[in-house]
This record gives C-alpha cells, structure tokens and sequence, in this order.
C-alpha cells in the first residue's frame, strides 16, 4: 500500500517537473550608490507590494552596489533600501512588466544631508506564515524579555510544554526540536534543561513546522521546531548584551552576549550565555489498589518536594571565509557545561484497607549531575552562478558526556513515627554519546520557473550508558547487581531527498520525496545476574510532502493552503535499554528494547484572511506512537516508554493578528482538537478520545515612541495524553517596556502567572488493579528585569545557515 503511494506521489512530482510554464516570473536587477556616486557594498535592498507595503523578497548588494531578485510576478511593487550612515530609500510605486527590468541607479544620501522622503516605520509581527512553516519572532513580546527559550516555546502559537519539559505541537508529542538547523539530539528532561540553559535574548525567530520539507530528516512525527539564535549581519564590529534577574520563590538569571566581526575576506561571530535557574516542584500523589474483583485493599500517599538548582554556560564561535564571491568556507563551535543539583525529599504514607496508616517512609535523595558538549561544524558552499544554482556541504561531529552521582536514602518508621530501618542505594551514571554526520546539498533553479534541490545525507551515533549502583552498608559500598548495568547502542541512518517549488501565477507548489535507511544495534552486557543480550534491525522508508497555496485574489491578502506529510519517530537511544532503576522506593523506571518507531500521516488544509486571521483544520494519524505507560506490580510502580497502537488527532486552529486601534495590537490563537488512542497496555485496553480547547491572547499596546506594554495569557481545557488525563490549566502575565540610549537599549519588566494558576494535575488510567492521580505546584510566578543593548559598526552582509546535521539530537536521553 505505502509502496503503490510512494511510486504515485513519485509520478506526480516527476508531471510537476515536466510541466510547461504556467506564468511568467521575471529578473529585477538595479545598483545602489552612495557619496560620490560610488558603488555601495552590504546595502538591503528590500521589495514591497505597493498595495499594502508587505515584505516580499530582500537583497545584499555586491561589491559593485549592483543586486537581483529572482522570481518577480507582474506586479506593483516599492523598493526600499537601507544602509548604515545613509538615509532610508523608499521608491514610488512601479510596476514590473512582463519582462526583465534593471532599475536606474539609487543613489542614497548620508544620515547628515537632508532628503524630502516619507519616513516608514515599523516592527516584525509576533507571527508570520509562510507556506511551510509558521515563524514567530521573538522580540516582538516584551514577555519574552528574561526568559529562556522553553518559556519562549509556551507562548508560541499551537505548542504546549508540561511540567517536565514534554512538547506537544497542536496537540501532539514527538516533537524534533532544533537550534540553527541542527538537533538537540536529547531527550525530553535533557532538551528541557538545554533550553532553560538559553536565553531569550539570544534567540532570534522560531520556526514551527507541522510537516517539514524533504530537506529536513523525517523524524519527529508532530512536526519540527526551528530555533534560530542571532547573527548579526553588519561589517564591522557590532552585536548586543541581554542582562536580566528574575526573582519567584528562587532567583535565577539569564544573560547572553553575541558578536559580529568583519574585516576584509573574513566574518567572526559568536554568541554566549551565563546563566542560573532555581525553582522548585512541589508533587503529591495518590494511588489506591483494588482486588481484581474490585475491592479497595490499600493506599498510598507521597509528597516530594524537588529543588533544583541548574546552572547554564553556551558558547558558539564561528568565522567564515569569503574566497571569492563564488566560494564561502565555514567552521562553526558549539558548547555547554551545564552542571545542577537536585535535591528530593520524599514522605509517604502506606493506608489498609481502613485507610489506617501502616508505615511512613521518608526518602533523601540528591543528585550531582555535569551536562556537556562539544561540536564542530565545518561547511563549505559555492555559487555557481547569480542564477541561484547553488552547491553546499556540511560535516558535523558532536560529542556529549554527562556524569551523575545520586545516593537514595529510605528511611521506614512504624504508625506512630519509630524508626524501623534505613537502606542507602548509591549510583554513578556516566553517558557518552558520539555523533557523525555529513550532507551535500544542490540548488538549482529551472527556466521554467521553479526551483529544484536534492542532497545526501548520512549520520553515525554510538552511545555507551553505565549505571553502577551500590548498596551501603556500615559506610562500604556492596554491587548492587539487580541495577547495575551497560548498554551500547549504534545506529547508521543514510538519507536522500528531493524536493520542487514553483511559483505559478496565483499558486504556489511544493513537492518532495525523502528516502532513509536506517540500521540500529543495541547490546546489554550482563552481570553476575544477567546475560548479555542484543538486538538488530534494520528499515528502509519513504516520506512525501507536498504543500499548494492557492491566492485568492490580485493583492495576495486572500489565500488558501494544503500540506501533507509522512513522518517517522524513533525511540531515545537510551529508551530501549532493557534495564530498570529506581526514582524512590516505590516508583521505577526502566527502558523497552521492544520499542518500535512511529509513522505518522499528517494533513493541513487552511484559509488566511486578508493576511491577518488564518484558519487551520487538521488530521493526522500514527500508528505505534511512542509514549510513556504506567504499570503497577505489587508494590512498585514502573514506568517505562511504550508503544500505543494507535493516535488519531483532528481538529480546528485559528491564528490572527487585529489592530483594534492604532495603538493596540491582539494577537489570538486557539484551538479545538481531538485526541484519541487505543491500545492493549500491560493487559488492560485503552480506547478513548477527548476534545480540548486552547486559547492564548496577546495584547500588545504602543504608549508612546518608547514605552509599551503586554498584557497575555493562556488556557487549556481537559487534555487526553495516552494513560494521562490532565486537568484544566492556565495563566495570566504582563510586561512594560521603555526604549532608552537613543534607542539601542530597552529595558523590560513582566511578571508570569500573576495569579498563580499555572499549576498542572491530572489522572494515571488503564493501570490493572490500581488508580493514580497527582497535583504539583511549581514556581511559576516569577517577576523579571532585563536590560537589552544592540551595537553596531558596520554594513550589511548575507546570513549563511549552517549545519548537515538533521535530527539525531532530539533522540539523546541519559
């Protein structure tokens, strides 16, 4: 069935190549001078629909101040040009016949000289759409002002986060997160600790893609988030410094620097960030076990109180070489030390039948733990002519290590507080991980109109899990043979891709085709008490997109898309070690080496508005979604990652932006999804679906020329996440803003969950004999100062998006 798909999406992309012209697109061309008639370097030049001023395509001038832009529609248009030291251009409207056009010269007039020109000013929208991806700018929130990037996420349009770090994208899991293009390659916990690690301050846009071109991997089965962090892209020396301290409960700061340095054929730019979170996570539970014929037999009660205390380095240095206009070369160096303390402390309560206490027990346990990284990218691309046929290449090599000593301390005391006993579990859990990759890709646009791109792409991961534990006794340390364990796993994943857009009169088109193949080894070394064991598999699969937006009228206000496309998710490397461990005394965790990757179905069909209000429906199925399952066996709770046969989810979402007065802005999305699931967990069979509804309204208000102000919130109705029921949740923030220095600094206060409602709870279902729910309140109203300074000395130069690797990152656990 999938086969007979592929081979027909395969013959319709192969007719759109094949396809005569439909309309024309054409080549607008001019040169940009300043004093003297000299020809400008690094100017922007920027193209407006004349009708509404909206941005269409931008340009860097040569060295010989000439530029292009490829692919212009027949149309009227603006040309706007910027450069540092010379006064804003803004042309008259013209229109672009059917034919190439070269502009006469402009000639700009520096910022001392006056020039009779209508002065344009403006700022980026919270939200804009693009046929592929939805990207979020995010200075455009004051909100966002001290924050780190997962608090950035939770305000972003049709993206949830939960209170340990999972991310959902309208409504579900399996989300690919990346930074510039390239994989965290972590795990929910480990992604969630990295992007509190990041400041808000250093990232630049969010791109939020439910179904990715080809040229992405195809992994992630609810879609791929793209963070881009800041590149200055000006000569000379400039950058900006974002300092900010935030005070809940616990303080914490968020402070990052990033620079851009160009001298002659040379490009240094880094980006830096220092930072400390503390918070706290204050988690009671209940469950209550039955007979199989029902009668209620026992109960158990437990509080934990978790403090953490992270700390988080990133640096990122990178220079390019320009050795021709044809020839680019590029290293890049990413790192993060991230080291953090948690302490937990348990109390529990064990109930009869009569709900008479029979125990208490107290659990200690804190745990050490270094986080690190090292990479190195370097990247090579070649021009091959002005046309837009491009050559690029990209070999990455990432290396992660961590390192965690934890000592459990349980404690058991009678009904009336005697102490009965103690034990002491020590454990030391090192983790490496090793990945390889590299990629070549090709761009090449076609005379018909088009645009064409195809690459190769392969990857290498190795990673190696120790857990040694041991039991205390009299201050000496005994094997503890039950736990401890080694697990190493490999994995090789080899790609190809395909992927055609074209721009028609009124329609747009975009069509791919991706091939991977992928072969994994895992092999758990036994111990004294354990066999080795191993397993190997290997799959070849394809995955199509395809996406259309059809403008319903001239202006291209109007318009309405379609997108499509097979994605695939694959376990955590470290989710299918076999091996179990303990959180508490009561409360396991362990891996599944059963695990089988999910393939999902994805379609979007939606309708914008005068560019304001678009409106989504969608639908999306996966078969053997990877999700966390709950069992209880006697007295121990496990949990472990699981697959469930079956998520069917669908739904409504809309997103808008409203100007109810020249001075307010509303930004609105909501939605209204179902979620189902089936399947046979641990014996008992699970086959519900449940709507929820989501709002989060923005409002954004324009005091003056330098003070603003927000004022947000969010809402989520009952949500169904596999054996999880979790309850209505929502909260309320604001911000103010005041721009000082001339402008090149804004200092912002905001406050999140002003009333303290942002505080999750919900029920475990389908567990055989047993019932579970929890309440946890966590340190989420958090007031936050932050100064932001931009600097700059220099001219404008293009951006150069680097990285080959695609999606491994996201799949890192330890």
């Amino acid at each position: 069935m999938i086969q007979r798909y592929t081979f027909v999406f395969a013959g319709f992309l192969l007719f759109i190549l094949t396809q005569p012209l439909l309309a024309q697109t054409f080549r607008l061309s001019g040169e940009i001078q300043g004093t003297s008639q000299k020809p400008l370097e690094g100017a922007v030049v920027s193209l407006l629909n004349a009708k509404d001023s909206s941005f269409v395509k931008a340009a860097v001038t040569e060295a010989n101040g000439q530029f292009e832009l490829l692919n212009i529609k027949s149309v009227a248009y603006l040309l706007m040009v910027s450069n540092l030291g010379y006064q804003k251009y803004i042309s008259k409207p013209f229109l672009v016949a059917q034919t190439d056009a070269t502009l006469p010269a402009v000639v700009l007039v520096e910022e001392n000289k006056s020039l009779a020109e209508v002065k344009v000013t403006g700022k980026k929208p919270f939200v804009e759409t693009k046929i592929d991806r939805t990207v979020v700018n995010v200075d455009a929130l004051i909100g966002n002002a001290g924050t780190n990037a997962l608090e950035v996420l939770e305000k972003s349009p049709g993206i949830a986060v939960d209170q340990n770090g999972g991310i959902r994208l309208k409504g579900k899991s399996g989300v690919v997160v990346f930074v510039d293009d390239k994989p965290t390659y972590l795990s929910a916990d480990d992604l969630a600790n990295y992007l509190k690690s990041l400041p808000a301050g250093s990232v630049e846009t969010i791109e939020i893609m439910p179904n990715p071109p080809a040229k992405y991997d195809a992994a992630g089965n609810a879609g791929v988030i793209n963070i881009r962090l800041k590149k200055n892209v000006l000569k000379g020396f400039n950058g900006g410094v974002n300092l900010s301290y935030g005070q809940g409960v616990y303080r914490r700061t968020n402070n990052s620097l990033n620079f851009n340095y160009r001298i002659n054929k040379l490009n240094f730019f880094s980006n830096a960030s220092v930072n400390h979170n503390s918070t706290y996570q204050d988690l009671t539970i209940w469950r209550r076990y039955y007979q199989p014929t029902g009668e209620y037999t026992s109960a158990f009660t437990q509080n934990s109180y978790i403090q953490r205390n992270q700390g988080g380095n990133n640096l990122k240095v990178g220079v390019d070489f320009y050795a021709s206009k044809k020839t680019t070369l590029g290293v890049v160096l990413n790192g993060f030390y991230n080291p953090s303390l948690v302490n937990v402390t348990n109390k529990a309560k064990v109930l009869n039948a009569a709900n008479e206490i029979t125990s208490l027990v107290e659990a200690v346990s804190p745990t050490d733990r270094v986080w690190k990284n090292g990479s190195a990218n370097f990247n090579f691309t070649y021009k091959f002519d002005s046309t837009g046929k491009e050559l690029s290449t990209n070999a990455d090599y990432i290396h992660y290590q961590s390192t965690s000593n934890q000592t459990l301390t349980n404690t058991l005391f009678d009904p009336q507080n005697k102490f009965v006993s103690q034990s002491i579990l020590f454990s030391s859990l090192p983790t490496t991980i090793d990945i390889s990759t590299a990629k070549v890709d090709y761009t090449s646009p076609l005379k018909s109109g088009g645009k064409i791109e195809t690459g190769l792409k392969t990857s290498f991961i190795k990673t190696g899990n120790v857990a040694d534990f041991f039991d205390v006794l009299d201050g000496k340390r005994f094997p503890n043979y039950e736990f401890t364990n080694n697990f190493n796993y490999k994995e090789n994943i080899n790609a190809s891709y395909v992927n055609y857009t074209r721009e028609f009169k009124r329609l747009s088109v975009q069509a791919g085709l991706r091939f991977e193949n992928t072969t994994i080894k895992g092999h758990q070394l036994g111990n004294e008490q354990t066999k080795d064991s191993t397993f190997t598999r290997k799959y070849n699969s394809f995955f199509p997109t395809f996406y259309a937006r059809y403008r319903l009228d001239s202006a291209d206000v109007h318009q309405v898309g379609f997108s499509f496309g097979r994605r695939i998710d694959r376990p955590n490397y470290q989710d299918m070690n076999p091996f179990s461990y303990p959180l508490d005394r009561f409360t396991y965790y362990g891996g599944n080496p059963f695990l089988q990757p999910t393939f999902s179905y994805n379609f979007e069909l939606s309708h914008t508005f005068k560019n304001k209000i678009t409106t989504t429906l969608q639908y999306s199925l996966a078969k053997n979604v990877i999700s966390e399952t709950n069992e209880q066996r006697g007295t121990i709770y496990y949990s472990r990652p699981g697959n469930f046969g079956q998520r069917i989810s669908y739904g409504i979402s809309v997103n808008g932006s409203l100007q109810p007065t020249k001075w307010w802005t509303l930004n609105l999305y909501t939605e209204y999804i179902n979620n189902g699931f089936k399947a046979t967990l641990y014996g008992q069979k699970l086959d519900d679906s449940r709507f929820y509804w989501a709002v989060i309204p923005t409002n954004q208000f324009q005091l003056s020329s330098t003070w603003s102000a927000e004022l947000a919130g969010s809402y989520q109705s009952t949500f169904l996440l596999g054996q999880l029921l979790i309850y209505p949740i929502g909260s309320v923030r604001a911000g103010l803003s005041k721009k000082v220095w001339k402008n090149q600094g804004t200092i912002r206060l905001n406050v999140s969950d002003i009333f303290y409602t942002n505080q999750i709870k919900g029920d475990i279902r389908n567990i055989a004999n047993a019932s579970a729910n929890w309440f946890s309140y966590l340190d989420s109203r958090v007031a936050t100062l932050s100064l932001t300074y931009r600097f700059n000395k220099g001219k404008t130069l293009n951006v150069r998006q680097t990285g080959g690797s695609e999606s491994e990152k996201s799949r890192v656990r330890s």
